[in-house]
């Protein structure tokens, strides 16, 4: 089960009064049955429960939001313990990135105390209801590559308007439902496309919902092509490695040294990326934020991984780029890839102790 729309009955709505400087909140149960009880529904009963919860009636169609992409969102997720509890995973840095990423779209931005507090209360009143994936011990036989999760949404969505514009009185929605692994079966192949997903001086250190289409539109490309990923490269010169279609990316060279391309206007500042950094680093890897090449990932590099909310730490095997490949490790699974991804598991799904106080219980 990856994504589907297929949410959990309770979601969290706000709405910037511009009057009172303030964020007037509510939660909303939207339909629902026992969960055992929606699972045998028939497809159209199920589609149609879906849907219901889906749609909110007195918001506004015709929006800055619907118009033009003006929203960002966020993506987090509440891991099933294994001691049966429920933790969310660095949601402080989530709340700090839609403050910042609010700000660049010139919205007035979400006090950060807010979006912790809603986050953390939409998963408790789910779970309180029975929505939510229980531990499975089984997880643990794969490293967690198919383990259920709770996936947390929060997005913005503009007040009416139809001219171009920013938005002055933007929604805040958080919805939640289960997801499991992210990449589609196969082999973890990808490919450098030719599009361009961000340019300097743009949004593209923003989690804007516009930033996704030509993400979406490349990442097509590459599934009709047979890979499951596709690579940018920089709008500039066109030759160093910035992002895959939602994710950070990861080379391990034959040096030893892991590197990751450097922040800035047109790279996301991902949290599992800036994880993964940390972890690195306690192994006593050597960890570079640089610009890093095309031609040097084709030639120098032993494993290639990518890191994300929902990818975790992906290994990807093969890359093509102008119609060359380059194989790591021959093809399997690099040893400090799969290191990372089972630390980074482990801490999340609590069969590695949480040392550095990433996680928050619900």
């Amino acid at each position: 089960m990856a994504f589907n729309l297929n949410a959990y009955p309770v979601s969290y709505r706000a709405r910037y009064s511009a009057k009172t400087k303030t964020w007037p909140e509510e939660y909303l149960e939207k339909p629902h049955k026992k969960p055992e009880e929606e699972a045998n529904l028939g497809e159209a009963e199920a589609v149609a429960l879906a849907d219901s919860r889906n749609f909110y009636a007195d918001m506004p169609l015709v929006s800055y939001t619907s118009q033009y992409g003006l929203s960002c969102f966020e993506g987090l997720k509440a891991l099933p313990q294994k001691d049966g509890g429920l933790a969310i995973f660095r949601p402080g840095r989530n709340a700090n990135r839609f403050y910042n990423s609010m700000k660049g779209l010139c919205m007035p931005p979400f006090p950060e105390d807010l979006f912790l507090k809603a986050v953390i209360e939409v998963v408790k009143r789910n779970a309180a209801l029975g929505f939510r994936p229980a531990y499975n011990p089984a997880w643990e036989k794969d490293s967690f590559i198919n383990a259920d999760s709770v996936y947390i949404r929060p997005f913005t969505h503009s007040e009416g308007g139809i001219g171009v514009n920013i938005s002055s009185a933007p929604y805040i929605i958080m919805v939640a439902t289960t997801v499991s692994s992210y990449f589609s079966a196969g082999t973890p192949a990808a490919v450098v496309t030719e599009r361009i997903r961000a340019t300097p001086k743009g949004t593209g250190w923003i989690k804007a919902a516009s930033n996704y289409v030509i993400s979406a539109l490349a990442k097509h490309e590459a599934h009709e092509q047979g890979f499951v990923e596709c690579i940018f490269l920089d709008a500039t010169e066109r030759k160093y490695i910035e992002e895959g279609s939602s994710c950070n990316a990861f080379f391990y060279l034959k040096s030893g040294e892991l590197v990751t391309p450097e922040l800035g206007d047109t790279i996301l500042p991902g949290i599992t990326r800036s994880s993964i950094i940390e972890l690195a680093k306690d192994k006593n890897i050597k960890v570079s934020e640089r610009k890093i090449s095309i031609d040097e990932v084709m030639s120098e590099g032993k494993e290639f991984f990518l890191s994300g909310t929902a990818a975790g730490a992906t290994p990807i095997t093969e890359l093509s780029y102008k119609g060359k490949k380059a194989v790591f490790n021959g093809g399997k699974v690099g040893d400090l890839t799969a290191d990372i991804r089972d630390t980074l598991k482990g801490i999340q799904y609590g069969t590695l102790p949480d040392a550095k106080g990433w996680l928050v219980k619900v």
